[in-house]
C-alpha cells in the first residue's frame, strides 16, 4: 500500500472540509433515510482499493455531516478543534499506540503525566490529585464516583472491590435536581439506583439550594456522597461550592463536582465568586472536547485521593506488565484497558495555546454569549430566560397570537436548524420548551454571533407570518 498517495488524498479532503466550514450549511442536509440509501450495501466479499473506499465514503456521508467543528454551531456545548490538537490527533492515529500501560507505550504514559500536571495547574486543583483520561464526562463521572464509592465504604469498614455491594452499607447520594443525566447514569452503573439518590431542589437558575442540602444530610445516615455542578447545561449556572462543600464536610461526605465545561471558568478572575472553593472537593470531572477544543473523545477524571482512585480502577492480570510505583500506567486510573492514547491531542492543545490562549477562548466565548443574548433581547418576540454568567443562552420564542408558546418555540427552533446559518438545540427548562445556545468554539468571532442573531430573528419573523 502506498501510504503517501492515501494520506495526500486524505489531507486534501480534510483541507477542503475545514476551509469550507464558514460557508457550510451548519446542520445536516440529508435525512437518515437518504443516508441509509447511500450507505447500505451487503457485506463485500472482496475488498476495495483504499483510495476508492475513502472516495465513496466521503461522497456518501457528505450531506449527513454537521459543521459542528465550525464557528456557528451552538449545540450541545461542542468545541471545535484547535490546529495543533488536530495535528496531534492525526499523529495519534498514525502512531496507533495502545494507551494501556507504560510497557505498551512509554511515550503515551509520559505525555499523560505531563498533561496531568498542566491541567491541575490550569485549574489550580490540589497537585497530589490523580488524573485519568477517558472518553468524556460520562466516564469521567463514573470514574470519580467509583473512587467515591470505594472510599466512603472503606471508611464504613467495607471493601467494595472484594465484597461487592450485596450486604454493603447503603450509600446516601445527594444530587441536585438539575444535575446532568450522565451523573445519574454513572450512579446506576455503580449499583446506586433511584432509591439511593436524594434529589435536592434548585433555584430558578438551576443552582442547588444549600439549606436543602443541610436538611437532607440531617435525615441521612451512613456513607454519603454529594454531587455538585459547575456549569448547568441549560443556564451555565454554578452550584455554590463555597457553601455546599463545608456542609458536606460536616457530615463526612465525599464531594464530587461535575464540571464538564464550567470548571474552566476557574481561568477567569471575574468568575472567582462562582468557582470559589471548588478545589476543596474530592473529585472533579470535565470534558476536553468542549472548552479545550480537542477532538472527540476526550474526558478527564480527577481524584484528590490517589489511593481510592487507583483501588477502584486498577487492572490485574498475569500477562499485564505493570510498571513500578515510580512510573505511571495510564490504565490504572480509568475503566478501560486497551484504549486510544488521548494525551497527545491534549498536549498539542495546551502546548500551543498556553494558559493565556486557553483563558482567551473561555473569555471570548463568555463575552460572545452575552452579546448573543443582548442582540436577541432587542426583539420583543424573544425572551432570554437565564442570567448569562457563562457561555449558555436560554431563549423562548413568543407568538403574537394564541399559539402555545412551547409548540411555537419548538417550531422556530426547528426552522432555525433547517435554515442553516447556525445550529442551536432544543431543550426543556423548568417544564418549558426552550432553545439553548452554547458558545464553545475557539474559532467563533463576534461577526459569527451577529450573523447568527440576525438569522435567528429573521427566521422568527418569517415563522410569525406563516
Amino acid at each position: 500500500m502506498d501510504y503517501r498517495e492515501l494520506l495526500e488524498s486524505t489531507v486534501d479532503r480534510a483541507i477542503e472540509f475545514l476551509s469550507g466550514l464558514n460557508r457550510r450549511h451548519v446542520g445536516a442536509r440529508a435525512s437518515v433515510e437518504e443516508l441509509r440509501t447511500l450507505l447500505k450495501e451487503g457485506l463485500p466479499e472482496d475488498g476495495k482499493d483504499p483510495l476508492k473506499v475513502l472516495e465513496e465514503l466521503s461522497y456518501r456521508v457528505e450531506r449527513g455531516l454537521v459543521a459542528s467543528a465550525g464557528p456557528r454551531y451552538f449545540g450541545f456545548v461542542t468545541g471545535g478543534v484547535v490546529p495543533a490538537s488536530l495535528g496531534a490527533d492525526i499523529l495519534t492515529s498514525v502512531w496507533d499506540q495502545n494507551g494501556m500501560f507504560s510497557a505498551s507505550s512509554p511515550a503515551a504514559g509520559v505525555v499523560e503525566e505531563v498533561v496531568s500536571s498542566w491541567i491541575l495547574d490550569l485549574l489550580d486543583l490540589p497537585r497530589e490529585t490523580s488524573v485519568g483520561f477517558v472518553t468524556g464526562c460520562q466516564m469521567a463521572n463514573f470514574t470519580c464516583l467509583a473512587a467515591a464509592r470505594h472510599e466512603v465504604l472503606r471508611k464504613a469498614g467495607w471493601n467494595v472491590e472484594e465484597r461487592g455491594l450485596f450486604g454493603a452499607p447503603k450509600i446516601s447520594v445527594l444530587v441536585g435536581e438539575e444535575a446532568h443525566a450522565t451523573v445519574f447514569t454513572a450512579l446506576r452503573m455503580l449499583g446506586m439506583g433511584t432509591s439511593d439518590i436524594r434529589i435536592i431542589p434548585s433555584d430558578s437558575q438551576g443552582r442547588i439550594i444549600p439549606s436543602e442540602v443541610d436538611s437532607a444530610f440531617q435525615e441521612s445516615r451512613g456513607p454519603s456522597i454529594l454531587c455538585i455542578q459547575a456549569g448547568n447545561v441549560n443556564t451555565g449556572a454554578f452550584d455554590p461550592s463555597h457553601l455546599l462543600i463545608p456542609i458536606a464536610r460536616e457530615h463526612g461526605a465525599w464531594v464530587h463536582l461535575d464540571g464538564a465545561f464550567g470548571i474552566w471558568g476557574r481561568l477567569l478572575p471575574p468568575l472567582a465568586g462562582e468557582t470559589m472553593d471548588m478545589e476543596l472537593a474530592d473529585s472533579w470531572a470535565t470534558d476536553a472536547h468542549k472548552w479545550l477544543n480537542v477532538p472527540y473523545d476526550s474526558g478527564i477524571a480527577m481524584v484528590r485521593n490517589e489511593a481510592a482512585h487507583r483501588a477502584s480502577m486498577v487492572l490485574r492480570g498475569p500477562y499485564y506488565i505493570a510498571a513500578g510505583d515510580e512510573i505511571r500506567d495510564p490504565s490504572h486510573w480509568v475503566p478501560e484497558s486497551s484504549r486510544r492514547a488521548r494525551g497527545f491531542a491534549l498536549y498539542g492543545c495546551i502546548s500551543s495555546l498556553g494558559r493565556k490562549g486557553l483563558k482567551e477562548i473561555v473569555e471570548n466565548n463568555c463575552r460572545q454569549a452575552r452579546l448573543m443574548a443582548d442582540l436577541l433581547e432587542e426583539d420583543p418576540g424573544i425572551e432570554v430566560l437565564n442570567e448569562v454568567v457563562l457561555n449558555q443562552v436560554l431563549v423562548r420564542f413568543l407568538p403574537n397570537n394564541s399559539t402555545d408558546v412551547d409548540s411555537f418555540t419548538r417550531k422556530v427552533t426547528r426552522m432555525i436548524q433547517e435554515e442553516g446559518t447556525c445550529w442551536a438545540g432544543g431543550s426543556c427548562w423548568k417544564g418549558m420548551a426552550v432553545m439553548r445556545i452554547s458558545v464553545s468554539n475557539w474559532s467563533t468571532t463576534d461577526e459569527d454571533i451577529t450573523i447568527s442573531a440576525q438569522a435567528i430573528r429573521r427566521v422568527l419573523s418569517r415563522s410569525i407570518q406563516l
